[in-house]
């Protein structure tokens, strides 16, 4: 009785969640300005809308600037705390692990806070600078996470090998485990990239007079008028984010097909 009841249960949990992913893009096809049933007829009006917004431009290319920058400091941060969690052992290394991972549980709030009262309190200026700085803390454990399945997955064995050939640590890490864990490198630029673009309390406190993509949906969505064309784009950044998703989950499986490793499920 219990197994039904649970299967029941996370049908209907997953439908919960799933569902206004699936009602926004009917919506953004609806020839109304009021998202309600019963649809009116089909239109691509608002695509048009969001195609024609040069506020919307400046606020996209903000964004794709604060999350290809954040995506690759944060990957870079990322080889070098998974290659030495997992290769190296060091003092206090579990407690050092556990704070760079500490973003992930932390209330997004509160480090929005605490990031802008620091920032201010040192003289910094916010910018397109200060954003980027705020989502490298928040993608920095993601990029951990990824990286650190693909440096375990490495068979030491090769390390050894290279090392008894005559190369340096350098070199070996160059020629031998980068090229290995070079899917999961990729997998963690895409994962950080969509979850930096898709970043809202971050870039509102610690923006100025830039806008970004997420907090230029939010200035608008207090109109009823933009609603339609907050819906258009948001279908469009539905599908993008799962093409990045699926891109970085089809490259983690590939990194673990290379090392010959068993793959124990998805990305995290």
């Amino acid at each position: 009785m219990k197994i039904p009841m649970l299967r029941f249960y996370t049908i209907a949990y997953l439908v919960f969640l799933y569902t206004p992913i699936v009602i926004l893009p009917i919506f953004a096809f609806n020839n109304a300005t009021v998202v309600a049933f019963p649809l009116r007829g089909f239109t691509t009006e608002w695509f048009q809308a969001v195609w024609a917004d040069r506020e919307l431009h400046g606020a996209l290319v903000n964004s794709l600037i604060v999350a290809t920058s954040t995506s690759v400091l944060a990957t870079l941060l990322g080889i070098f705390a998974a290659r030495a969690s997992t290769r190296y052992n060091f003092p206090l290394k579990a407690p050092t692990m556990g704070l760079i991972m500490l973003p992930m549980v932390l209330p997004e709030m509160i480090m929005a806070m605490a990031l802008l009262v620091i920032l201010l309190s040192m003289g910094v200026t916010l910018s397109l600078f200060t954003v980027i700085l705020g989502h490298v803390l928040v993608c920095t454990p993601f990029s951990v996470a990824i990286l650190t399945s693909a440096f375990q997955s490495l068979d030491k064995s090769l390390e050894e090998a290279s090392y008894d050939l005559g190369e340096d640590a350098f070199s070996t890490f160059r020629l031998v485990i980068l090229p290995l864990v070079t899917p999961g490198i990729i997998s963690s630029l895409l994962i950080t990239f969509t979850i930096s673009l898709d970043e809202f309390i971050v870039s509102n406190f610690l923006k100025s007079g830039e806008e970004l993509l997420s907090t230029y949906i939010y200035s608008k969505l207090r109109f009823p008028k933009y609603v339609p064309n907050i819906m258009a784009l948001g279908t469009i950044l539905v599908c993008v984010s799962i093409t990045l998703l699926a891109l970085a989950e089809f490259f983690r499986r590939r990194g673990i097909a290379k090392t010959g490793a068993k793959d124990t499920g998805g990305f995290l």
